[in-house]
């Protein structure tokens, strides 16, 4: 059975700032698998990471205790939902200035390169003169065109209205119950012996036989069943 630092949290929701920020510290790394789910849309990951905690310490705030759950996996709808809202209402996608400065050198590439040859110049060429690569300047071109609302609606050949951008961008996915069910899980397995753990790691990310499996550790292919029936009652 997990434990959680009760007394940390206690602390922290009566105000103690210094255990707050060890608390979100600890779990900074959380913060920050989140916070690049985000990257390459227009806004700096070190803000992002800001709106983070602010979700973080959201969640400290309401975490009950006595749930049976783990704060790192309770607080991930808040982190991920903080994160969300303010690019939500942050309105128009920025441009970082680091890409910014990309965009001019590109352009300065591009008025260059058709003046001299009289044709566009491509991906790979304009890569090899920066010494970048080709997806870096595939964002910067990318990030300059003008934003079209993910509200919009989408026209369809015979020029009757289609379906939403939203709609077909759409992965069809809970994407807070994606994130917390992979943590959970991390967290299910971190706490097994390295036996089970090795056995579970075999049979279904390696996705070995029981038999295979047997072979592998020295053991018999009951033993491999029995360790995996335990650990689905755990």
């Amino acid at each position: 059975m997990f434990e959680n630092d009760k007394e940390a949290i206690k602390k922290a929701q009566q105000g103690d700032k210094l255990v707050l920020e060890k608390l979100i510290t600890e779990n900074s790394g959380l913060i920050w698998s989140i916070v690049k789910r985000f990257s390459g849309r227009g806004f700096e990951l070190e803000d992002l990471y800001q709106i983070g905690c602010v979700g973080f310490i959201k969640s400290i705030k309401r975490f009950d205790t006595s749930f049976e759950v783990k704060l790192s996996t309770y607080t991930v709808p808040y982190i991920l939902g903080e994160i969300k809202r303010y690019i939500r209402d942050d309105g128009t996608i920025k441009v970082s200035r680091s890409i910014k400065e990309l965009q001019a050198k590109i352009r300065q590439i591009q008025i260059e390169h058709i003046n001299k040859y009289k044709e566009e110049i491509t991906l790979e060429e304009i890569a090899k003169k920066l010494n970048i690569s080709k997806e870096d300047v595939a964002i910067a071109l990318e990030a300059s065109k003008p934003i079209e609302s993910i509200d919009s609606v989408c026209q369809s050949e015979k020029g009757e209205k289609g379906i939403g951008i939203i709609e077909k961008i759409s992965a069809g996915k809970n994407e807070e119950e994606v994130i917390t069910n992979k943590i959970a899980l991390k967290e299910a397995i971190d706490s097994l012996s390295p036996k089970d753990k090795q056995i579970i790691l075999l049979r279904f990310y390696k996705e070995k036989t029981q038999t295979e499996v047997a072979k592998i550790l020295g053991v018999s292919q009951v033993q491999v069943s029995r360790t995996e029936k335990k650990i689905w009652n755990y």
